[in-house]
């Protein structure tokens, strides 16, 4: 080959591969840009809807790496490469990664639903997934509470998303459940306005809704009222620690007393 053949072999290398090595680098730079600005305006998006912000740069991380991923596959075709069959192959892979981590991917999706839908916060007292406890730390795949021991409890979200979920403080009122007891003998109005009296002295107490306390059965040694006061989720333990020995204390002081079970027995003797 003379010298001519080799300049036009080169120019005609450079010619067509040079278009396409700029062409590529082009798109790369000018995909990237384009990226970057999807994953601007998702954040923006995303903020403007109150979504949880430890979901947000992984939604506009996730976002710009897809973005990426078709900038990518148009370079190669830029240079000729098929692929279609490149994209059959990192579905497949996908796929079986997917399958390997079927678990982790269940508390990913999990965590997700849990991010977007937040069916509590850290700082909430809730029961799930069998256990109860503080809200310490909601993550993409694990929930962090403190049992009432100050234990740290690690669930995995697919756990908590899967089983029923009571928030202690979903909502800011809660009533206080209370039985109490008192004898046959005892004069019920004097039991009835002794209780109130000492609902109307404690602060916590809520006017609306009004306290409830009604006859709820006569049973072996006792007759039962039931004692409902509604109170703020703050105040709900130390409210119904302190009714329950005010109340034992102001019944004894009024002349009425809380009986045990019991049983009475009669002898009979016989010739």
């Amino acid at each position: 080959m003379d010298a001519e053949g080799v300049v036009d072999l080169v120019t005609g290398v450079v010619t067509t591969w040079g278009l396409r090595v700029v062409g590529a680098i082009g798109v790369l730079v000018i995909g990237r840009v384009i990226a970057g600005l999807i994953r601007r305006a998702v954040r923006k998006a995303l903020n403007k809807a109150n979504v949880e912000p430890t979901l947000i740069p992984f939604l506009a991380g996730l976002v710009y790496n897809l973005t990426l991923a078709f900038v990518l596959i148009s370079v190669l075709r830029l240079f000729g490469l098929e692929t279609t069959s490149l994209v059959a192959v990192l579905g497949a892979a996908g796929l079986a990664v997917g399958l390997a981590l079927q678990g982790t991917l269940s508390n990913f999706a999990s965590g997700v639903m849990l991010l977007l839908f937040r069916p509590f916060k850290v700082g909430d007292f809730v029961e799930t997934g069998g256990v109860t406890g503080k809200v310490v730390e909601l993550g993409l795949f694990t929930t962090t509470l403190a049992s009432p021991g100050n234990v740290r409890v690690t669930v995995p979200n697919s756990k908590v998303w899967g089983e029923t979920i009571s928030n202690f403080n979903g909502f800011p009122t809660r009533r206080v459940d209370l039985v109490v007891g008192v004898s046959y003998d005892d004069d019920l109005s004097v039991v009835t306005e002794t209780i109130r009296k000492v609902l109307a002295a404690d602060s916590r107490v809520l006017s609306e809704p009004e306290p409830q306390v009604e006859v709820s059965e006569m049973g072996a040694s006792s007759v039962d009222l039931v004692v409902r006061p509604w109170c703020t989720s703050e105040d709900y333990w130390n409210l119904k620690f302190a009714l329950t020995r005010q109340l034992k204390e102001k019944l004894e002081e009024a002349g009425c007393s809380i009986p045990y079970p019991q049983r009475d027995v009669h002898v009979h003797q016989v010739d």
